[in-house]
């Protein structure tokens, strides 16, 4: 009786890739349009598969960047997300793809590459709501990205990365609403920030203001890792997801 022989199973490995920024105080995700099948048309985050297989995964996501929405952006720092391989997420075939997360602050506008029909940055809470349809399971990561960006605020001192040189409590305020998407009570929010030791640091002169008391300055402080955090309060979510 002749032995079975093990045939490997057909899967494509593919990228995608969450890139995140403030833009005008308010949380942005980069999407491009398909400019081919499958979902030609449709929004979706940058990405694609590897071209052979010695590819490493992280230059993979780079040049996806690169190609889809002409961001050379090599100093970015990207972080693995996750990985999404249900049967069925892509029309094409069984793909498995590995997500990317990058946080930052003052990214350029993207424009167009090769492999995509348009790129833009586009509001998370639009994307989050449902009110903006992605194709495949893209809904899902960007989500996924979004609540580990949500996760780092509390315990890391990445917003002080989205202020200035020097900035005010308010300042600082606006980055985690803009990134919690909600509204913080300002006393509750500076007992907090005042708490961490190390967190922000006084830098020098008040920053005059337009009604009431000059607003104090700080800058980041050493502290990089929150303790005790900044726990995020708990509110209703009004993310329907891409069925709803």
């Amino acid at each position: 009786m002749a032995e079975d022989r093990w045939t490997p199973p057909a899967v494509m490995l593919a990228v995608d890739l969450v890139i995140l920024t403030l833009r005008e105080w308010r949380l942005h995700v980069l999407l491009v349009e398909r400019g081919v099948e499958p979902f030609k048309g449709a929004l979706a985050l940058p990405g694609g598969f590897l071209q052979h297989a010695e590819e490493d995964l992280t230059a993979a996501a780079h040049r996806e960047l690169a190609e889809e929405a002409a961001m050379n952006v090599e100093t970015l720092h990207l972080e693995h997300l996750g990985v999404y391989g249900t049967p069925g997420r892509d029309p094409r075939g069984r793909v498995v793809s590995v997500a990317y997360l990058a946080i930052a602050p003052g990214l350029p506008e993207p424009t167009a590459g090769t492999d995509a029909a348009g790129a833009r940055w586009q509001r998370v809470d639009q994307v989050l709501s449902g009110d903006l349809k992605l194709a495949f399971d893209h809904w899902q990561i960007v989500w996924d990205g979004v609540e580990s960006a949500r996760a780092k605020l509390e315990r890391s001192a990445l917003a002080t990365a989205f202020c200035g040189p020097t900035f005010t409590i308010s300042d600082l305020q606006q980055v985690y609403e803009a990134v919690w998407g909600i509204s913080l009570d300002p006393r509750n929010f500076y007992r907090k920030v005042q708490k961490t030791s190390g967190f922000i640091v006084a830098a020098g002169p008040e920053r005059k203001v337009t009604t009431g008391r000059p607003a104090r300055l700080f800058r980041a402080g050493p502290c990089k890792v929150l303790n005790p955090p900044m726990v995020r309060p708990v509110e209703p979510s009004n993310a329907k997801g891409p069925e709803e």
